[in-house]
């Protein structure tokens, strides 16, 4: 019993230290997400889905919740989000040409659609994430029509 109270205080002593570091936070002002909602125009509904939903892990500005502060979690969280910027990052969206637009919002689409995205280990912490059928059409039925006006704009970049 001893070596046991020895092993959970050297892991106690560990966590505490651990807190003393964390990643870089994904902190930038929403301002980079503006070209993103001129280019495509969401109607309201589907921007406050995408603000709601998408923003916090594609963008560069995520709304941190209290527990982001612990680590380990806040580098899984940097993690995650580090991936999803990787994937699809709204802030980035003036730097994408149109083919690679239209090939974000096509896999946009195929993900919302087969319900693979928002992930299940965001919607658990985020209940309000949980996208209904009704939303889940709105958000496709925009993204196939940008992605319409994109067939018909030229390559230029």
């Amino acid at each position: 019993m001893k070596i046991l109270k020895k092993i959970l205080l050297l892991l106690l002593i560990v966590f505490i230290i651990a807190q003393f570091f964390s990643p870089e936070k994904n902190e930038d002002n929403t301002a980079s997400i503006v070209p993103f909602f001129e280019n495509t125009n969401p109607p309201e509904e589907v921007n406050l889905i995408l603000k709601q939903n998408c923003f916090d892990c594609h963008s560069n500005f995520t709304r941190y919740p209290w527990y982001s502060s612990i680590t380990p979690v806040n580098y899984w969280m940097a993690g995650h989000i580090d991936h999803a910027k990787e994937e699809l990052n709204f802030s980035n969206w003036n730097a994408y040409t149109i083919k690679k637009k239209d090939h974000k919002l096509d896999e946009l689409i195929e993900m919302v659609e087969e319900k693979e995205m928002p992930l299940p280990s965001y919607t658990w912490m985020h209940g309000e994430a949980n996208l209904t059928d009704t939303q889940i059409e709105s958000v496709i039925t925009w993204a196939k029509q940008v992605r319409s006006q994109y067939v018909l704009e030229p390559e230029t970049e």
